[in-house]
């Protein structure tokens, strides 16, 4: 949603003609105009000095703002440029590019055979999700153990200790999710 509408449904919501708000806010007419009609952003001040007019919130002006070039991104595999090798028969690849800023951070996992990750510990609030897409996993977290076959998933606070083991010969594939994104 783009600032000019939400200031004209908080307008409206408070039965508030264009005019009033000017006169109110000492935003110039033609200016909210602009704003409401999306011709223009405004600055903060006015955008402070409109909630004021309007008894709302800075929080309540940018609440429902969203950059929509940030909720879609495609990469194609031969696009894949971020990998990093996590122990010697163990590698990450992300999936996404940007990944601080989003609210999720997934990768592919690739073991070889005989292969493990290194032990993990992620801070408190971390958490991870696996998907095992190819071959068998074995996934200790804490003192619990995990055997994962094609097909399962495991969900985990990853801020408790955990390794992923490959116990067999053949590289196996999984999806992690890990949210929010630690690197």
């Amino acid at each position: 949603m783009k600032i000019g509408k939400q200031i004209r449904i908080l307008r409206k919501e408070k039965g508030i003609t264009l005019d009033e708000l000017s006169e109110r806010s000492c935003v110039a007419l033609a200016t909210l105009s602009r704003m409401e009609n999306s011709k223009m952003t405004g600055t903060l001040d006015s955008h402070n000095r409109i909630c004021k007019a309007l008894g709302a919130s800075l929080v309540d002006l940018y609440r429902e703002l969203e950059d929509e070039s940030k909720t879609i991104e495609s990469v194609p595999r031969t696009k894949r440029t971020e990998h990093f090798v996590h122990a010697t028969k163990a590698t990450y690849e992300l999936l996404v590019t940007k990944t601080l800023d989003k609210k999720i951070m997934p990768l592919m996992i690739k073991i070889k055979g005989g292969g493990a990750t290194q032990p993990e510990e992620n801070k408190p609030g971390v958490e991870k999700f696996i998907y095992l897409m190819t071959g068998s996993l074995n996934v200790k977290v804490g003192d619990q153990s995990y055997d994962m076959k094609r097909g399962d998933s495991l969900y985990f606070d990853a801020s408790l200790p955990h390794v992923l083991e490959n116990k067999t010969k053949a590289e196996l594939e999984a999806i992690c999710i890990v949210s929010p994104p630690a690197l």
